[in-house]
């Protein structure tokens, strides 16, 4: 009996591993924040590829008794650390300084947390397929536009499934590009680092009294003097009158084949082909002109 009950014991053991989606693995990266879900009645550990430089926050106790939402544990010279919420809903984040760069990690809490994040160094040029795009399927691009729209959601309710995905917004600074009669303005920048993946969100406003029409699968974006054409586009192509449209699409590697590796602090413009007409030149009309009396010759004549 003993041995069944072991071999079961091992059976249940192997199966739970295999289905854990509490330990995740993941290159680092500067250029996006990694939200990390931790929970008030477990640990999350964060381990690095080797020891830790140094690590700055607001809202963390290292003690339990100065007043914290997180409490952390780390010891010098070790490359790993271990936090814990100490409230619901609590949140804050983490720079955390290895290999003379600074990593950004968002601390939510969460009933289903990230027990175990092992960090890995960026590949080396050497390593096989470092350079070239992924291959993304069409299916996988428009799982990506719609976890892109679905985002203030699954970070609230599903963090883990957002966890490695870059994000910014533009309130402060809006990215718009003004084409006289219509503008484009950027709202949102998803960054899905693995598929090296750009998701936007935009506002296409027609600024006259027609219709905009523009091709729907033509968005392009322009990074300084490289332009990238979009890889897929959720858009129907025109905008009403006076109106606004919100339009999401996305781009993915490089029009060579190599991975695109854009931060999200780069300024964006996003250009698209019009089809309708642009609006006729106003018609000057001048009005309480002075009468201009013609000059004639001492003979007469004109």
């Amino acid at each position: 009996m003993k041995s069944i009950v072991s071999l079961l014991l091992l059976t249940a053991t192997v199966a739970l591993a295999q289905s854990s989606k509490d330990i995740l693995k993941d290159f680092l990266d500067e250029n996006v924040s990694i939200v990390v879900p931790v929970a008030t009645n477990r640990v999350t550990t964060i381990s690095f590829p080797s020891a830790i430089t140094a690590i700055d926050g607001v809202g963390i106790t290292v003690d339990g008794k100065t007043p914290g939402q997180f409490q952390l544990a780390h010891t010098k010279g070790s490359a790993f650390l271990s936090v814990r919420a100490l409230l619901p809903k609590a949140a804050a984040n983490l720079n955390i300084r290895w290999n003379d760069r600074t990593y950004v990690f968002e601390l939510l809490e969460s009933d289903k947390p990230v027990l175990s994040l092992n960090l890995e160094a960026p590949p080396t040029p050497e390593e096989e397929g470092f350079g070239h795009a992924p291959e993304v399927s069409p299916p996988k691009l428009l799982a990506l536009l719609d976890k892109a729209k679905a985002f203030p959601l699954l970070k609230v309710q599903q963090p883990e499934s957002v966890a490695n995905v870059g994000f910014t917004t533009y309130d402060g600074k809006p990215l718009v590009s003004d084409f006289n009669d219509y503008e484009i303005q950027i709202e949102e920048t998803f960054r899905f680092n693995a598929d090296d993946t750009l998701v936007f969100r935009l506002i296409i406003t027609n600024k006259i009294d027609a219709p905009l029409i523009y091709q729907p699968d033509s968005f392009a974006l322009r990074v300084g003097n490289r332009l990238y054409p979009q890889s897929i586009s959720d858009a129907d192509g025109t905008v009403p009158p006076k109106g606004r449209s919100i339009v999401y699409f996305a781009i993915t590697g490089t029009p060579d084949g190599g991975r695109n590796e854009l931060s999200l602090k780069n300024a964006f413009t996003v250009l698209v082909t019009r089809l309708s007409p642009p609006p006729p030149p106003p018609v000057v009309t001048v009005t309480n002109a002075p009468i201009v009396h013609p000059i004639r010759s001492p003979r007469g004549n004109l």
